[in-house]
């Protein structure tokens, strides 16, 4: 019998192409719209940089009727057992998921379908290696989270709900796993206690968007924008790669949001 790999240990990943429409994407601080080529870019950085992790990328093209279909991982959710179609809590993005779900299904062995009712996000969804923590939001409520812990289950994974701080969009806009033992998290959450199993590494004052950082394989993206957490990593050790995040930030994305990472099964 195989061991599992390490939850951040990734073969595998879809991402969107940006539509030219993403600059009227959603945005809960209202910053400016960004510029199409500057998000163009730095997805183009992105899909780089997770190849260069030794990642597999699978392109799939852009889709202007949803702005915000860049950000993947908020209609599902993708594991090596198996894919889970989501319920977007943000009633412009709900069709997204009919949108990737053949993807999914032509790559996956199991597909599900969140529970009815109730609406989760991929952003609120944080997979640690003993639990899938499930951060309850303005995006995900608990019949949402409830339903995914069922799906979860039917994957052999175990979900546990938790809560996002008051006035954050997603769980994971606050936090990342920098590896098996360690949690990259701002202030605010971290007081919630809800990572006291963890080592906790706290983001600097002022740069609480860093958060959101991702570890792929042997590196932790970061943010580019956020100059003492990328120090701060790399005193600890981290291979650090710094992405560019100036313009999808001012559509309330981060680093994980743009792609579904797994580790796929050799036949």
């Amino acid at each position: 019998m195989t061991s599992r790999p390490e939850v951040y240990e990734f073969n595998a990943a879809i991402v969107r192409e940006p539509a030219r429409s993403v600059v009227n994407g959603l945005r809960a601080d209202d910053r400016g719209n960004p510029t199409f080529d500057g998000v163009k870019a730095e997805h183009t950085a992105y899909i780089a940089a997770v190849r260069a992790a030794g990642v597999e990328v699978t392109v799939l093209p852009a889709l202007e009727s949803f702005p915000d279909s860049i950000f993947v991982e908020d209609p599902a959710l993708v594991f090596p057992e198996g894919a889970i179609l989501l319920r977007p809590g943000a009633e412009t993005r709900v069709r997204e998921t009919a949108e990737i779900a053949p993807t999914l299904k032509a790559m996956f062995g199991t597909v599900l379908d969140l529970p009815s009712p109730g609406f989760a996000d991929g952003g609120d969804v944080l997979t640690a290696p003993k639990s899938v923590m499930i951060g309850l939001s303005a995006r995900t409520d608990r019949a949402g989270a409830e339903g995914l812990i069922t799906s979860l289950d039917r994957l052999g994974r175990k979900g546990e709900i938790v809560q996002t701080p008051e006035g954050v969009l997603h769980f994971k806009s606050d936090c990342s796993l920098l590896d098996s033992e360690t949690m990259l998290s701002t202030k605010r959450l971290a007081r919630s206690g809800v990572f006291k199993d963890f080592r906790e590494v706290l983001i600097p004052e002022g740069e609480e968007p860093a958060a959101n950082a991702l570890r792929v394989n042997d590196v932790v993206m970061v943010g580019a924008d956020y100059p003492r957490t990328i120090e701060m990593l790399d005193r600890l050790g981290y291979k650090v790669v710094a992405l560019k995040t100036t313009e999808i930030g001012k559509i309330d994305a981060g680093l994980s949001c743009m792609s579904l990472r797994w580790h796929r099964r050799a036949n």
